[in-house]
């Protein structure tokens, strides 16, 4: 069984495109929606919160891990690794080197917290694809907030997204890379706003990525199984429970678990 955790709904583009891509793989997946969002709080914060969440999922049956969280990831992720370092941990890196290899005008902008966006996960890619490519930086302030109301396309939404990307104004800018995966649950909005910008969102090749470790690991599952999901809040569950049906389609029970 696969471990998945976020700070709240936002890794569920990550579970959408895992159950498309491995539909045998069954998953436990976190909302951490007690702490959300993650992006104000110190990487040290969200490091010791990362490790008490990934023990509980293992705690649960776990035998990988995936964070399906960039802040959580550039603030987590090695710790992680070093403290279990038999057991696959897969995180988000932001697509920059698809982006630049992508671009036609050598211009693209990366849209993610501010926790990311100050991230050295972040910061390094940054430097190495500087000199051909101009890279604008955007903080998606109040993206994650209005996804975890489930506020996805109101005017309230439509204005936050045209404000993050008012930057772009006058640039070339052709590719936009979505560096929390809360925002593919406002790509529409965004396209609105920058219609002339390929949107590209990384669970596809994070996925991959999962596939290749299990196989590594002997941890695929078997052809044909049936899959088993199982979703936990460390808040309120309604909520969740109403955006998995309104926005994935799907009628699931939700958990609430307490996590000191």
């Amino acid at each position: 069984m696969i471990g998945m955790f976020d700070s709240g709904l936002g890794g569920l583009s990550v579970w959408r495109e895992l159950a498309r891509q491995m539909p045998g793989e069954s998953v436990i997946y976190l909302a951490d929606r007690d702490w959300c969002p993650y992006g104000p709080r110190s990487h040290g914060e969200i490091e010791a919160r990362s490790i008490r969440i990934a023990q509980w999922l293992f705690d649960q049956g776990a035998s990988s891990l995936v964070i399906a969280c960039n802040t959580a990831t550039s603030a987590a992720a090695a710790s992680l690794r070093a403290r279990y370092p038999h057991i696959p941990i897969i995180g988000m890196e932001p697509a920059i080197k698809p982006a630049a290899l992508a671009s036609l005008s050598s211009q693209i902008a990366v849209l993610a917290t501010r926790a990311t966006l100050s991230g050295d996960k972040l910061q390094h890619l940054a430097l190495r694809y500087h000199e051909q490519t101009r890279m604008t930086l955007l903080p998606g302030d109040g993206f994650v907030e209005q996804v975890e109301a489930g506020d996805l396309d109101s005017p309230a939404t439509q204005d936050i997204v045209r404000q993050a990307l008012a930057p772009l104004t006058g640039s070339r800018v052709d590719q936009i890379v979505l560096g929390c995966t809360h925002y593919p649950f406002l790509a529409p909005q965004i396209a609105a706003c920058w219609p002339d910008a390929a949107l590209i969102d990384p669970a596809g090749a994070v996925c991959r990525q999962i596939r290749r470790l299990l196989q590594a690991h002997g941890l695929s599952a078997q052809a044909g199984n049936r899959p088993h999901y199982r979703f936990v809040s460390t808040a309120a569950a309604t909520d969740m429970e109403r955006f998995l049906s309104r926005v994935l389609g799907l009628d699931a029970i939700v958990e609430s678990v307490a996590l000191p």
